[in-house]
């Protein structure tokens, strides 16, 4: 409370911007003004009091709009409010297709505006049809897609392990040059799954030099090694490999949930700032996004299941399993795998499977009557299953790593089907914990630093030419929230509990929530990559 009592002290009026009454729109009123709120412009900069004039979908005034004899059709009073721009959710598995999904709820109550997609490798190369699609039926946040390595590769290649020919080569890099030909942001990897995980470093960067042919393109990695794989290159190799591929590519990179894994990993935080820190300094365009949890979700098969025994895919793996000798070779590597995340009891269920859901590895296996190893084996046999591995992330790592001018954030939270009531809390709630942890209650970071990691920042590295800041011109992409109220809810046991504190949220000049309730309007724009060069 201190710290926001401050803010208002030091916001006062002689701050305001824009006051100039040349700078006023048309004589006639606009369609809304959100007056008397704090605004946080997404720059940085410490905030200033003023208004700030929407019409016809853009902001057409920031400043006192009292002084220029501004009127609205409405008007929001937003006294004791913050009013940032939209939120942009760095990297996000949000289901935008789906009819459960397509009104992005969980995000909107965060003030989340944007969502960038087709990540961790999974992005299809028919973009073009998505946001056909997405223009046809509508989405409720603005959404930004990636062509995945590991999509295009599978479409290729299957889930072979190996090298791929010169023929599935030219493939592959036909399907990238589709997909960034049709708006694509850039191409993304999932170096740590099947079949990403088969790819060596030079067929990475043969793709990533295809897409760096279009203007304002990125390579968006989940790394090969986060600290956690067991006989995997390691941590450290795994980041400079990254690194590497953006300078040899010529793309500008972002590495995805950027922090260390595992509890041997616990406390270095600045060995993986120096990393990025040290590319920076010599040239290399590379920056993070992160989110503030100690647990991931991923799958059961690529946390228990060495890569050797899933070549082919899921029918050559049961084959596997079911060979006495390569089963009890699987079991040893699952269990040295399980040990590396903690054990059985560190791995959740988040699947709509009921027998599953909700319960750790350790519990299934009791039920089952067997091992956690063997577990696995039974378990993988009907096909994969989501999980969360809990306690993997070091919290000092997640705060100090958040300190950096160059890092985002993220929710990387996949929206749950209505059948699965256990998924991760971070769809639901990772903006605002990290707003609550960082500066309302550690005060280890300024609100104005936290909302441009959310907004300007990320705006700036998409290159997003109207949106991430307060500006007349750019698109009405405005958060209201309430510095008191603004909280996450949502835990691991109660995961889908919406977030508070957002009293108004507007998506190109529409309500998507007002008075802190959704309105259900589906007022998202489907967004492709900036062509306009540097």
């Amino acid at each position: 409370m201190r710290l926001r009592k401050l803010l208002v002290l030091f916001s006062l009026p002689s701050l305001l911007i824009g006051c100039n009454p040349e700078q006023a729109p048309g004589a006639g009123p606009i369609d809304l003004l959100i007056v008397d709120g704090l605004l946080f412009d997404g720059s940085g900069s410490p905030p200033s009091a003023g208004d700030i004039g929407i019409d016809d979908g853009a902001i057409v005034f920031v400043g006192d709009a009292d002084a220029v004899n501004l009127r609205g059709e409405e008007r929001i009073d937003a006294a004791g409010m913050w009013v940032t721009p939209g939120f942009i959710d760095a990297h996000s598995h949000a289901e935008l297709d789906p009819d459960y999904g397509r009104d992005a709820i969980p995000y909107l109550h965060q003030g989340i505006t944007s969502v960038v997609l087709g990540l961790d490798g999974g992005g299809s190369s028919e973009v073009a049809a998505r946001l056909g699609l997405w223009r046809e039926n509508g989405i409720g946040v603005n959404g930004m897609l990636f062509v995945g390595h590991g999509s295009v590769r599978r479409q290729v290649m299957g889930e072979a392990n190996g090298a791929p020919t010169p023929a599935e080569q030219a493939a592959m890099e036909a399907l990238v040059r589709k997909g960034m030909g049709e708006g694509a942001f850039g191409l993304s990897t999932g170096l740590f799954y099947v079949p990403g995980t088969y790819a060596d470093t030079e067929e990475v960067i043969a793709l990533a030099r295809v897409a760096a042919e279009y203007p304002n393109a990125i390579y968006d990695t989940h790394d090969r090694d986060l600290g956690a794989v067991y006989q995997g290159v390691g941590y450290d190799a795994s980041v400079l490999e990254g690194i590497r591929i953006v300078e040899e590519s010529g793309l500008r990179g972002i590495f995805s949930h950027y922090n260390p894994q595992g509890a041997h990993n616990y406390g270095r935080g600045e060995d993986a700032a120096a990393f990025i820190n040290e590319a920076r300094e010599r040239g290399v365009d590379i920056w993070a996004a992160q989110h503030p949890y100690t647990a991931n979700q991923s799958n059961l098969r690529s946390y228990t299941v060495p890569d050797w025994a899933v070549d082919g895919g899921q029918d050559a793996m049961v084959a596997r399993f079911d060979d006495p000798a390569l089963a009890a070779r699987i079991l040893g590597d699952t269990e040295a795998m399980l040990q590396l995340r903690g054990g059985a009891d560190k791995i959740f269920f988040v699947d709509p499977a009921p027998s599953l859901n909700g319960r750790t590895l350790a519990q299934v296996a009791r039920e089952l009557e067997m091992p956690p190893a063997a577990a696995v084996q039974a378990i993988l046999r009907s096909g994969n299953k989501g999980v969360m591995n809990l306690e993997l992330y070091d919290d000092a790592n997640t705060r100090f790593l958040a300190q950096q001018d160059w890092m985002m954030t993220c929710t990387d939270g996949r929206t749950p089907r209505p059948d699965q009531p256990m998924t991760h809390p971070r769809t639901f709630g990772a903006f605002p914990m990290k707003m609550r942890q960082f500066v309302f209650e550690q005060e280890l970071l300024s609100p104005e630093f936290m909302i441009r990691s959310f907004t300007g920042l990320a705006a700036d590295f998409y290159r997003l030419p109207d949106r991430g800041y307060l500006r007349e011109g750019y698109r009405a992409d405005v958060v209201v929230l309430d510095p008191d109220s603004y909280r996450d809810l949502a835990s691991f046991e109660q995961p889908r509990r919406l977030a508070q504190g957002v009293e108004h949220l507007l998506v190109n000049g529409q309500f998507a929530v007002r008075d802190g309730a959704a309105t259900g309007v589906l007022a998202g724009e489907a967004l492709t990559r900036p062509d306009d060069g540097d």
